[in-house]
């Protein structure tokens, strides 16, 4: 038995959500590194990342991959429009406005996906957990407090797209229980990368970006942006929609200091603060839900031994 198997199924979920959430922190930055126009850098992200999904899929499901499409149905082709909206709302919201208004606003999922599951699922959400969304949210709008004034509106409702899509997404994904719906994400790929492209070769005269362009985008498409959504997409497999989101706000912290350390975007003292409280709240949460697994499990195996000693007593 491989050691990830040996995990509970909590901890199996833990590991992939956090896991995606920090290979995605330098997304936002490495899209401001590589300054390429809009219409450019979407076609880049969707077509790379096309062939990133896919190739992951075909290396997970081998000859399988045909069957595990066509089991992820209606609902995978709706999983894979709405990513769409979302890889768009993202690249844009970049694009037009700072790196912390887009990922302060994209902290905002864990709400709208708890609501959602409250509503479609009927997921009931412990006090715990809420009281922890919102002590991240305080702590994600401190982080992005000094931005509030320098972002623009356009930028902003793309980045709320972003959330919303990206918190429906989550909550669809639990309908299906059992199915990973990570495969279709070649299909957004397809889509964005298709759309985008027809912007840019009527936008002029298209031409390929610098070579230290090029590195960036073949890094963060090809690489970073599969291998990080993929283990982001099976989280809603194994937890709680508004626990994905929750675990989501690591790429948000990462990503500042990521954006502080190489591009110089220094927070204020208070985003420092902010930063330590996201981080306190979800290290206080994960080991205090550890606990109460651990005592449960302890309790579940002492009934089975009562059980059995009562059996051999008969």
């Amino acid at each position: 038995m491989s050691a990830f198997a040996s995990l509970s199924h909590r901890q199996q979920g833990l590991l992939l959500t956090a896991g995606g959430a920090l290979i995605m922190a330098p997304d936002a930055l490495l899209i401001k590194v590589a300054n390429l126009p809009d219409a450019e850098i979407l076609m880049w992200r969707g077509f790379l990342s096309a062939l990133g999904f896919f190739l992951i899929a075909l290396m997970r499901h081998g000859n399988g991959i045909w069957g595990v499409y066509r089991r992820c149905g209606w609902t995978g082709i709706a999983v894979a429009l709405l990513f769409s909206l979302t890889t768009c709302g993202f690249v844009l919201g970049n694009q037009y406005t700072k790196a912390g208004n887009v990922l302060m606003i994209l902290a905002g999922a864990p709400l709208i996906a708890a609501a959602l599951s409250w509503v479609v699922l009927k997921e009931r959400l412990p006090r715990r957990t809420w009281i922890a969304i919102w002590l991240c949210l305080a702590g994600i709008a401190m982080i992005a407090l000094d931005d509030a004034g320098a972002g623009s509106w356009v930028g902003n409702a793309f980045a709320l797209m972003a959330a919303t899509t990206l918190a429906i997404n989550f909550t669809l994904c639990r309908t299906r229980p059992g199915i990973d719906m990570s495969p279709m994400l070649v299909f957004n790929g397809i889509i964005v990368g298709s759309v985008a492209g027809l912007f840019w070769l009527a936008g002029g005269e298209p031409s390929l970006p610098a070579t230290n362009q090029l590195a960036v985008v073949v890094l963060l498409c090809l690489i970073i942006v599969p291998c990080g959504v993929t283990l982001l997409q099976r989280g809603p497999l194994y937890l709680p929609a508004a626990e994905v989101g929750l675990l989501l706000l690591l790429e948000v912290v990462v990503g500042t200091l990521l954006a502080w350390w190489i591009i110089s975007e220094q927070p204020a003292p208070m985003a420092l603060v902010g930063g330590a409280l996201v981080l306190g709240t979800l290290t206080v949460k994960g080991l205090y839900e550890r606990r109460l697994e651990l005592r449960l499990r302890a309790g579940a195996g002492a009934a089975l031994q009562q059980r059995a000693e009562g059996a051999d007593t008969v």
